[in-house]
């Protein structure tokens, strides 16, 4: 019987990556998808570029071909609506065979994208035969050992104000978790961004948890060539501990800034790359309020370059106006950030949000003209989904102690500290949250069409 083979009673994808030139050569199972390098997975060579420093291993550019891989299954097979996990069976190529196929590496491997996407993952390594994509030149890192700590940096408040706060702006080694180029600093600047591509043809799945492990496992290969072992992750706690403590319905609850998950991940990462690193999370008992607040105070000035920082789930049509993409102001995201910048006294410019007035009854009104912005179903329905979840989220700061121990149990086991310490510091968090949603949504005023979807509304569909 051929294990690659999925069952008529699962469902998921039997997935083979290939070496550049290698995809007409027979494979085997028939069925197989084919990812091949340089096409479906492509390495960006400017991107490249940025980690080729000394201490470069082979090992580094086997995690990554893993991570582009994994990527690439989690896009492209979409989720039932009737279950949730799916099944993964991938065969890739590594340099360093006889370490990935060690029974350690492989079960600390599944564990974590198990514990992070909620599917089954299964993986068969077969050596790499061609020319590595990386690994030709080596150069010293442009600066010295006064770094202390990596940090995923992208575009987001969080990653901007916790680099600052977590340090001086200076400790950072700051890897970039964009799809673009960032503007460079003068001399080379390490960890620019993401050195590979994925392209998945119409790609099906949209929740893409995957993207937790692809961060992770660039951030430690940062770690790992500059002789770091802290790991800053900048979430804070209501994003952090928010998608577990209220999973949407029917969806396996998002752990992908939950301690539970890190600690599976520094596991792995000590198995595959022989390195100890810990994935720090200073802000987990603050909120995004506070942590901005905190960088305020931190780095005493102007809070303009907190403007530049975009929070909005939104990628599409419906997030443009004059052909410019802008934050939509409704999602999830989008009703953080401004929750956090009104408790933190931020006031931010007109033209931030496509849908910047939240005082009216009506959904519709706040749309800023039908020419531009047609009315959406999904923006409504993100918005509606996104106030209900805050709302619950401040409610539960009065639940009983019983309610909230199990959360609490689960993140004192991965976090060390004593389950009385965590039941505390997470009822503190919850007050305040509490305290700024309800500052929030009276700064917004009792007609409100937010108010209407807390209290049940049209469920977020256009009047």
């Amino acid at each position: 019987m051929n294990t690659h083979l999925i069952s008529p009673e699962r469902y998921g994808l039997t997935l083979r990556v290939v070496e550049a030139g290698r995809r007409h050569r027979p494979i085997r199972p028939d069925s197989a998808t084919i990812a091949e390098i340089g096409k479906e997975i492509a390495f960006v060579p400017d991107a490249l570029d940025t980690y080729d420093y000394e201490g470069w291993k082979p090992i580094h550019h086997d995690l990554l071909v893993v991570s582009a891989a994994v990527e690439y299954a989690d896009r492209r097979t979409a989720r039932r609506i009737s279950r949730w996990a799916r099944d993964f069976n991938i065969t890739v190529p590594v340099v360093e065979v006889a370490t990935w196929q060690q029974p350690e590496v492989q079960a600390s491997l599944r564990a974590a994208l198990r514990h992070l996407t909620g599917d089954d993952w299964r993986f068969a390594f077969v050596p790499w035969q061609g020319q590595r994509v990386l690994g030709a030149r080596q150069r010293s890192l442009p600066f010295g050992t006064e770094r202390s700590f990596v940090i995923a940096y992208s575009d987001g408040l969080d990653s901007r104000c916790v680099a600052n706060v977590s340090g001086n702006g200076s400790d950072a080694v700051c890897v970039r978790v964009t799809k673009h180029r960032h503007t460079l600093k003068a001399g080379d600047e390490p960890f620019d961004q993401i050195p590979f591509r994925v392209d998945v043809p119409s790609a099906r799945e949209s929740s893409v948890r995957s993207r937790g492990f692809k961060f992770a496992a660039v951030t430690a290969i940062a770690a790992h060539l500059t002789g770091l072992t802290r790991i800053v992750v900048p979430e804070s706690g209501q994003g952090a501990l928010g998608p577990v403590l209220l999973p949407l319905h029917n969806v396996y609850a998002d752990y992908r800034n939950h301690p539970t998950y890190f600690r599976k991940m520094e596991r792995f990462i000590k198995m595959v790359l022989g390195h100890d690193v810990r994935y720090d999370q200073p802000r987990l008992w603050n909120t995004k309020g506070e942590t901005i607040s905190a960088f305020r105070l931190a780095t005493n000035t102007a809070v303009d370059e907190l403007f530049e920082t975009r929070s909005c789930w939104q990628q599409r049509w419906n997030a443009k106006t004059d052909g410019k993409l802008r934050q939509c102001g409704l999602c999830a995201a989008c009703l953080l950030r401004r929750m956090s910048m009104h408790a933190a006294g931020i006031e931010e410019p007109d033209h931030t949000y496509i849908i910047a007035d939240l005082t009216v009854p009506a959904f519709r009104d706040a749309l800023p003209g039908r020419e531009k912005v047609r009315l959406s179903r999904t923006m409504a329905e993100y918005g509606s989904v996104g106030a209900r979840h805050f709302q619950q989220l401040a409610d539960m700061a009065n639940l009983p102690d019983a309610a909230l121990n199990a959360h609490a149990f689960e993140i004192a086991r991965a976090t060390g500290e004593a389950q009385e310490d965590v039941l505390t510091n997470l009822r503190n968090m919850l007050l305040t949250h509490a305290k700024e949603w309800r500052a929030f949504m009276a700064a917004q005023g009792k007609q409100s069409f937010l108010r209407s979807w807390t209290q049940g509304g049209r469920h977020g569909r256009p009047e």
